[in-house]
Formats: C-alpha cells, structure tokens, sequence
C-alpha cells in the first residue's frame, strides 16, 4: 500500500516546504493589501479635510452676516430707571433722558357676586379696542385692532365661566377672580398697554336688555355711557401711553419698550424720573467687531492647520504627511489662499474705502497662518467702520435713502448698477361714489361684504351714529382686518376717508391686490351707488440699464445681466433716475461659496475620494481573484509534493529491498 499522509514516508516535509513555496506566492497580495491600506488612508485624510472645509464654510456663513459688523452698545447711567440695547445699526452719540410717566394698559372689576359659580347670564360680548377722551367723553376705534367676540353660553354662564371664557378666547384681554373677603369680583385687564389700547365691553344679552343691571350687561363696560345703562363695571386703571423726554423732546409711546426713537436702539422703560434726567449712551460695538474678526482669523488658521498637517514634509524624518503632493490639496490650500490676497470690490466708489484684510491689520505669516494687528483694527474701527462690514459680507448699498437692497443670488455679480425707476408700485383701492352716511342702524345698513386681494369677508358693524367720517372709517377697517377669512390669509385693509367719502385700500401692493364690493344691505350707504375702482401696479424700471422684472415694490435685476438676481425695494419717491446701488461680496460670502464647490457632488473633493474607492474597490477585486488562484496554486504544490513524497517512499523501500538481497548472497558466499 503507497503512502498518502504528507512525510510519513519519505519524511519528507510537504507542509514546511508548501509553506514556503506560497509565502512566495502571495507576496503580491501583501503588496496589494498595501496599497489599499495607504489608499484607505487617504480616503480618511480626505475625510477630515472635508470636515474641516466644513467647519469653515459654516463660520463663513455666520460671518458673511453684515449684521455681526454693524452691532452697537447702548447704556444708560441709571438703569433703575431705563435699560438699553442696540439691535443694529447705530449713531454715536450721547442723550438726556427723562421719564415723566410709564405706560400702563387699562384694569376694570365688576361688582360683588356671592361666588365663583353665581349666575351672570348668557349671550355675547364684544370688545373693542380704541382711545377714550374723558374731556369730550369720547371713545374713537383703533384702526389697527379688529372687535373681538366673546360667546358665554347658558350652560358655563357663571363669574367662572365667563372668565374662562374671555381667556379661551384669546383676543387680548384677560380675566381673574378676586375675593374681597365677603364677595367675588371679576378683574378684566388689557393685554397691552397705552392710551390708543383701551377696551369698551357691549353685552348682547339674551335676556333682550342690554343696557341693564342684571343679566350679561352687568359685564359692560363703556366709558361713555352712564353708570348703570352700559357702564356696570368699575375702572381701577387707565391705560395710557409711556412720555419721556429725549434731549428736550416730548414723545409718547404705546409701550415701555421704545424700538423707534432712537435709531437701531431699544429703551426699556422702569421708572419715572422727572426732574432727574438719566444720560443714555450710544456707541459702536467695536468689542463685537473685533471678536468677529478674531473669529474669522481663528477659522482660516484652524482649516489651514488642517491642510498642512495633511500635506506636510517633514525633513527630519524624511517622511511626508499622507496627502503630501497631492494636487487637489495643494489647489484647495491655493484657492484659499488667493481668495484672502485679492482686494474685495465694489464695496463703495469712495477712495479712502476698506477694500482688503491688511488695512483692518489682519496678513499673512511665513507659516502661512494670518494674524490679526489689535492696533491697526481699531483705527479701521475708528475711521471706517461702516466699510468692515462689506469686506466680509454680501452688501448692496443704494445712494438712495428710499430704495433697500433686498436680496442677490449667486450669479449676482460684483459692481456698481444704476437704478431707474418708471413705474411705483401701488394699492389696489376702492372710493366711494357719495359721502358715507354716518348713522348704521342694526338689520338695515349694517352689513358689508367685500373681497380684499380675492378672499371674501362678510362683517357686521355697531349700530349707532358715529361722530364723524373718521370714526366710521375706523370702524369698517377695525370689523374688516377682524374678519377672519382675511386675517387667515394673512390681508389686510386700509379704510380712509376724504371730504366724507370712504376709501378701501389693500396693503398688498401689485397687480395682485384687489378691492371690491360684492353686497352688504350696508353697502350703497357707505360706498354709494357707484364705488370707483382702482388696481394696484408692479414697480416697473431698470437695473443696469436693463428693464427689471417688478413684483409689488421690489425689482429684480434681467436673467443674463451682470446684476442678475439683485433685488431693490422701491419704497417711495418719483419716477426716475434713482443713483446707484453698489453690490460687493466679502471675503467670508467669497470664501463660503468657496467652500460649497469644493464641497459639492462633482466638486474637487467628491472626485477624489470617488477615484480613491475606485481604486480600493479594484483593488478588493484583484484581491478576491488572487486569492482564488492561490488556493488552487497551493493544491497544486500539495499534489506535487505529496507524490514525489510517495514515490520517494516507494525508492527507499526498493533499495532496503535490494540491500536485504545484497546482504543474504554476501552471508550465503562466506
């Protein structure tokens, strides 16, 4: 029988021998795997890279915001009195403040009731908001507030229920229950404060007597009436508006908070103080500035710490860092480079504008790092301050005071446009044919219904005779912009009138704007037989020179000009020539977009780590087929080796055999 068992013949060592023979074999797999390690090396040095490309275009992002180079600081020297903040552009400047009284908004009770679930009655209240002259016993609307219906039904018609029912309701006014001690009172204050903010309350009892003591009325409340006949609740406070003075000059505000006195500054008022003026301090935020271009400097020299780790050479070592040489790094580390070394354009027409970073002291080392000269950004703060914003940011600058820059796209591009105007946008309006009748009387000239911008509303006004075309006015805009249907999509009304004469006029500006009257047994009295009708238009002109396309008030640069995409509110002033409007984009906008074409799908990254997994795939490939002829290769050396093992074997046991015959015929012959 042949031996089959690798060695156990010849002792022959098959294994050791194959062992070795595919340790040859498989050395370009070694090799193989190798280079997939490098690659997969590089796939995650490209990785990081793109985290840190990344990182940067959200910091550029946040700091291609003009804002954050605009802020200012206001204080005031006595903040028991007032605080301040700036939330934007601001004027230096010093002021003298004086508070003489606080605005408050208006508090009324009801009379005693034996408790929270004593009976009230049931039916609807009404709220209006407005201004009341206590001299002329007047109540004129606010124009800007809609009346605002309570329904108190017979099922929760006690003290608690029509408190929980003026608070579910949500229309500005809010409802408590205080005990006295021997009785409970319902408390109704106003949500906001000033004079023009004051609130009447009319029953529609159920029990059919509205101006009575007893049922729902005894929850009325108007300052013009006579006390029981429609004023059965008890004022305990005013509103009224917050007066101060500001360098000598009397003003008056709805609110404590004060947004529109001085400009981009906020005044929160605490106490009064006549007598003892405060000085409030007005100042540039030169602190929020230099943080911002620190921040600027810290995230360029962040991503290029990145770069250079990833493509270094070190001489000492003699090695290079894993992406050294590689040309898409080296033009990423370039880009950015030459990004930061051009001057920014189109900031303004003026010479002595900031148009690169080495005026704001922020260059270039010999590492290749920036670094930021403390004492040259301030004399840039000092002297320029409005031009840091647009060396970092997308700017658009009109030389007119009534066009805003509103927008550009990424096509916009860089340069000084002139703007013309032919066209201003307006309002669609509807005018009266006669002078309003001022007396409604309930059921008979009451209602009106029109469609404002193409939605419908139907409202209902208060009976009575208005005291002039003003109030009455002020009545149809306060019931339109109430309605729901029109507050639901967001359109508003304003109602004016002339010589008696009322007029209707969308706040949509545009072609799209619409006011019509479409019935109302009120209709004819106030708008007469033949209302005139007037549609809104697009602002119309040029930008560039080239005719803009007009929606409402903003114009939008030509597709395909220069200024493509640039976007002008025309908010006012005449037809015509309308100066310029100079449009620059930053280093940060620059960088940012940048950054998106480097991180894009088909941007220079993505092609390289696309072209590496290539790569590392091809390789996983030829991996599998070597593999595969290795296992047939060493099948091959083990069949080979196994059978001249036997046949060895098979030789040795030949000569023993002869050997055995050589020594019997030797033993034989002696």
């Amino acid at each position: 029988m042949g031996i089959s068992a690798p060695g156990v013949g010849s002792n022959l060592d098959v294994n050791g021998i194959v062992s070795q023979l595919m340790a040859v074999e498989r050395r370009p797999l070694t090799l193989l795997a190798q280079r997939e390690a490098d690659f997969q090396a590089k796939l995650s040095a490209f990785g990081t890279l793109k985290g840190a490309l990344s990182a940067f275009q959200t910091a550029m992002q946040g700091l291609a915001d003009g804002t954050k180079f605009q802020a200012g600081t206001a204080s005031a020297a006595d903040v028991s009195v007032l605080t301040a903040a700036a939330s934007g552009k601001v004027v230096p400047g010093s002021y003298s403040v004086e508070v003489q009284q606080l605005a408050q908004q208006q508090k009324i009770h009801s009379d005693g009731f034996a408790s929270t679930s004593s009976a009230v009655g049931s039916g609807t209240l009404t709220i209006q908001y407005g201004t009341y002259d206590s001299g002329a016993n007047t109540f004129t609307l606010n124009s800007e507030k809609s009346a605002q219906t309570v329904t108190i039904d017979p099922s929760s018609n006690t003290l608690s229920g029509v408190r929980d029912a003026i608070n579910a309701a949500n229309i500005g006014i809010s409802a408590t229950i205080i005990n006295d001690g021997t009785s409970d009172r319902l408390v109704v204050t106003g949500k906001d404060t000033g004079a023009a903010n004051s609130f009447r309350i009319t029953a529609s009892d159920d029990d059919g007597a509205n101006l009575d003591t007893a049922g729902l009325s005894r929850i009325a409340f108007d300052p013009t009436a006579a006390v029981g006949s429609g004023k059965n609740l008890t004022q305990v406070q005013t509103a009224q508006d917050a007066k101060l003075e500001i360098d000598g000059i009397a003003i008056s505000k709805l609110s404590n908070t004060i947004t529109d006195a001085i400009e981009g500054v906020t005044l929160n008022l605490l106490k009064t103080n006549t007598g003892s003026p405060t000085m409030l301090n007005v100042a540039r935020d030169s602190a929020g500035v230099k943080a911002s271009v620190e921040a600027f400097v810290k995230s360029f020299n962040s991503v290029n710490q990145t770069l250079t780790s990833l493509s270094a050479y070190n001489a000492a070592t003699g090695q290079g860092a894993i992406l050294q040489g590689d040309s898409a790094t080296m033009s990423i580390q370039s880009w950015i480079r030459s990004t930061l070394s051009a001057s920014v354009s189109g900031i303004s027409d003026s010479a002595s504008s900031i148009t690169s970073l080495s005026q704001i002291g922020v260059a270039f080392q010999k590492d290749g790092t920036l670094a930021l000269d403390s004492v040259k950004l301030q004399t840039a703060l000092d002297n320029n301050f409005d031009d840091i914003a647009g060396l970092f940011a997308v700017r658009g600058k009109p030389t007119d005071g009534l066009i805003a820059y509103s927008g550009s796209t990424d096509k916009t591009a860089v340069g000084s446009y002139a703007v013309t105007v032919t066209q201003l946008a307006t309002q669609a309006s509807l005018t009266g044919s006669q002078a309003a009748g001022l007396t409604i009387t309930a059921g008979v000239n009451d209602q009106l219904n029109i469609s404002a911008d193409g939605v419908v509303a139907s409202v209902t006004l208060a009976a009575g005779t208005y005291a002039s075309a003003d109030a009455l006015a002020a009545e149809v805009q306060s019931k339109l912009n109430g309605a729901a249907s029109l507050a639901d999509a967001g359109i508003s009304v304003l109602v004016s009138q002339a010589a008696g004469v009322l007029s209707i006029t969308s706040a949509t500006y545009g072609p799209t704007s619409g006011v019509a009257i479409i019935g109302g047994n009120g209709a004819s009295d106030l708008m007469g037989a033949s209302p005139v009708s007037t549609t809104g238009v697009d602002v119309a002109g040029t930008i560039n020179g080239v005719a803009a396309t007009g929606v409402g008030q903003v114009l939008t640069a030509a597709v395909g000009d220069a200024a493509e995409g640039l976007s002008l509110a025309v908010n006012g002033g005449l037809p015509g020539a309308r100066g310029t409007v100079a449009f620059s984009r930053g280093y940060a906008d620059r960088l940012d977009k940048l950054m998106e074409d480097l991180l894009t799908s088909d941007g220079i990254i993505a092609g390289r780590t696309d072209g590496i997994t290539a790569s590392i795939e091809d390789i996983d490939r030829r991996q599998e087929d070597f593999s595969r002829r290795l296992t047939a290769i060493e099948a091959r050396y083990r069949a080979q080796f196994t059978a001249l093992d036997v046949m060895l074997s098979s030789l040795t046991q030949t000569s023993e055999f002869f050997q055995q015959q050589l020594d019997a015929l030797q033993k034989n012959n002696s």
